[in-house]
């Protein structure tokens, strides 16, 4: 028989790089967070807790895509129509598109089958139509939970855990984005899920500064740097960005 040959250990995996090794956390964060906080929220809200975080979850759904308007009418319209989630459950996703069509906006098919699919898991895995057990739990678990559920990604998650829980969440939209592109922080090619990976990484993990900077960076896109015909020469970060002069100068 030949000899055994010895087995060889398996290398050691390398950690994943971090976002930040690739794109380490720029110099001016501070200054533009200090600006921008000045410019649009210079008094920060009392926090919010909803008691319960379901209803929470239930409107952050039935705003995506739609007016704030329409998406409070639409959500008041369940509540009267279904007042305990177990009554929308059993009534299924033909009765609670009815109720969002006739409280008026669109995507009422899929928004119906989104809030119907999440009811129905939590009623599987948990049996309670509740997440008022959220707040027990630290900021990684709740997260975790929330993104379990069908339909809730990222974004849905981290809006309610920042609006509705308190907890230090950074959800990234199109206005985050661009000014984090124009600043030249992220490459303009990365989508909003890593540059909301990134931004996690890069800002203090608290929810003053988190949402602070989140409700006055979408300010500043929906009123100056906005996607077409920014307003830079009224823009408090002009002399912070790269991209002010190319603006200025009339060439994009």
């Amino acid at each position: 028989m030949p000899p055994a040959v010895p087995s060889m250990p398996l290398p050691a995996r390398l950690p994943k790089p971090t976002l930040t090794e690739q794109q380490p956390p720029p110099a001016d964060l501070q200054e533009v967070t200090t600006r921008l906080r000045e410019r649009y929220l210079p008094t920060l809200p009392a926090p919010n807790r909803s008691p319960e975080p379901l209803d929470a979850l239930i409107g952050t759904i039935l705003s995506q895509q739609n007016t704030s308007i329409i998406s409070r009418r639409q959500f008041a319209a369940l509540k009267v129509s279904y007042p305990q989630w177990e009554a929308a459950l059993a009534d299924g996703p033909d009765g609670i598109e009815g109720v969002l069509r006739g409280a008026g906006g669109g995507l009422a098919r899929v928004k119906a089958d989104y809030i119907y699919n999440v009811l129905y898991r939590l009623e599987e895995t948990r049996g309670t139509l509740s997440l008022q057990d959220t707040h027990d739990l630290n900021d990684a678990e709740a997260r975790a939970l929330l993104e379990s559920l069908p339909g809730v990604g990222m974004k849905t998650a981290s809006c309610v855990l920042l609006f509705d829980m308190a907890r230090p969440a950074m959800p990234v939209d199109t206005h985050i984005g661009r000014i984090a592109a124009r600043l030249e922080w992220v490459p303009a090619r990365w989508n909003a899920i890593k540059v909301e990976r990134w931004f996690d990484e890069v800002l203090p993990r608290d929810w003053p500064s988190r949402y602070g900077f989140h409700v006055s960076a979408i300010r500043h896109g929906r009123e100056t740097c906005r996607a077409q015909r920014p307003l830079c020469g009224e823009c408090v970060l002009r002399d912070l960005c790269p991209s002010a002069g190319i603006f200025l100068a009339g060439s994009v």
